[in-house]
């Protein structure tokens, strides 16, 4: 088996430990880090860069777009983890269930873009319906997310599980000024016409995504109900095994940020108050695996099949 010379950017953050973790057993791959002493060295990564398939950026943003800048090599593909060219002309979103035909363009593609973790349940759950006119593209759409403090990254982990543990907070909502960067991808891949409002938090516990989108039926097309909603999206992911609509009679009561860590699953739930005339649309992942090194594996799969195939 030929093995693709695969680089990681960046393998000390969360992110990037996750993406080494799961690759590190595979024998399709053969993965390219850079020691400690190495790894600010911009000469050394441009290097390493160009001598790679593939290469998995799991940097910040401006760091991600030197790295790019410092491609030379025309043959070298790249999967970026931050969110530096999510909005970039050239880039294929990385959301493999986005839309028909998404994970064929992102096999053939040169320049792949992993989507944000609250994006993913977001755009997971609005972008179906949408496209299907069941909620319009300028609806006033209000996004809430809770997710664990490793959102934070490594400064997140240190905080809740270092030496000041104690002095961290129980929840802690953030964004309030409503400009977080996650707001435009979350309005673009939507298919919206109208920015969203789009508020997050973080809770003490250490991975896991609660997003949660209230809508209100009379300010919704005529005739669309909790159930219609759920069986376009039923209808759009059918067949995606990483994606999981629950059935009305299998909606949870409660929705634990948990039940999906560890995996890609990304679950979408949708629970009704006709009477009072009001839906919950709702997505439940890991931040880490579907929100993060998860989707990045499953673009990284995605990009050696188009390379098997060409």
């Amino acid at each position: 088996m030929t093995q693709a010379l695969v680089f990681i950017d960046g393998d000390q953050g969360t992110t990037g430990l996750q993406i080494h973790e799961r690759l590190r057993a595979r024998d399709d791959v053969r993965i390219l880090t850079l020691p400690a002493a190495e790894r600010k060295d911009s000469a050394r990564r441009a290097e390493a860069i160009n001598q790679c398939d593939i290469a998995i950026l799991c940097l910040p943003d401006a760091a991600a777009r030197e790295a790019v800048a410092a491609i030379r090599h025309p043959g070298v593909r790249v999967l970026d983890a931050s969110s530096a060219h999510r909005l970039s002309a050239g880039w294929e979103y990385g959301f493999a269930e986005w839309r028909p035909g998404q994970a064929e363009r992102i096999s053939r593609a040169a320049r792949v873009s992993n989507p944000g973790c609250y994006p993913t349940g977001a755009v997971g759950l609005l972008a179906p319906v949408v496209a299907a006119g069941l909620v319009q593209a300028d609806y006033p759409v209000t996004v809430h997310a809770v997710s664990g403090y490793s959102g934070m990254g490594r400064e997140g982990v240190d905080a809740y599980e270092g030496p000041d543990a104690a002095d961290a907070l129980p929840y802690a909502a953030y964004g309030l000024t409503l400009a977080h960067k996650h707001t435009p991808e979350i309005e673009r891949y939507a298919g919206l016409t109208a920015r969203p409002v789009f508020t997050p938090a973080y809770g003490a516990y250490r991975q896991g995504i609660v997003l949660t989108i209230a809508l209100q039926r009379r300010l919704l097309p005529a005739g669309v109900s909790g159930a219609a909603l759920r069986a376009c999206l039923a209808q759009h992911y059918a067949g995606s095994p990483d994606v999981r609509v629950s059935t009305e009679a299998l909606v949870p009561e409660r929705l634990d940020p948990r039940v999906a860590n560890g995996s890609n699953v990304l679950h979408l739930h949708v629970y009704e108050n006709a009477e009072q005339g009001q839906i919950l649309l709702a997505a439940v992942f890991d931040n880490l695996g579907k929100g993060a090194s998860g989707a990045a594996v499953q673009n990284l799969d995605l990009m050696l099949q188009g390379a098997r195939g060409r």
